[in-house]
């Protein structure tokens, strides 16, 4: 989103323009993954006084919308990102609560087939990956 006129995309989606729809959006795209407090935290630094509900607001808002992806790892509380529609995948470390995107693992969407779909029509797979991220396992060593 680095770049986008984020007025121009909620106009899009027909949403109204509003200061904090914008701070949300813009803080996304710099920090993707955010958790709820840290949205409000750092909104209120850039935005102004926002009380918390206007901010779960906004994020349900935009998420409906389309143009936020809630995510949430078994574990965490939901987070937040800006990268939607790609069906693009997760890696988290066990140890600090980090995460990273990860492309799709296999072609097109959904990226993997289920052996049995249960006559569902699949039109997305979410996996997760969990390990150790770079600064936790040199701590380890250290």
């Amino acid at each position: 989103m680095p770049g986008t006129d984020v007025e121009a995309l909620l106009r899009g989606s027909s949403l109204r323009v509003t200061r904090q729809r914008v701070a949300v959006l813009e803080l996304l795209s710099e920090h993707p993954h955010a958790d709820t407090d840290s949205v409000i935290r750092r909104v209120r630094e850039s935005a102004g006084d926002i009380s918390h509900q206007a901010v779960y607001d906004v994020l349900r808002a935009l998420t409906d919308a389309g143009l936020l992806r809630r995510i949430q790892p078994a574990g965490s509380v939901a987070r937040y990102e800006v990268r939607v529609g790609d069906n693009h995948h997760h890696v988290v470390c066990r140890s600090c609560g980090a995460i990273a995107d990860v492309d799709c693992a296999v072609g097109d969407a959904p990226c993997l087939m289920a052996s049995d779909d249960h006559g569902f029509v699949i039109d997305q797979a979410e996996v997760t990956y969990w390990g150790t991220c770079p600064d936790c396992s040199t701590a380890r060593i250290a």
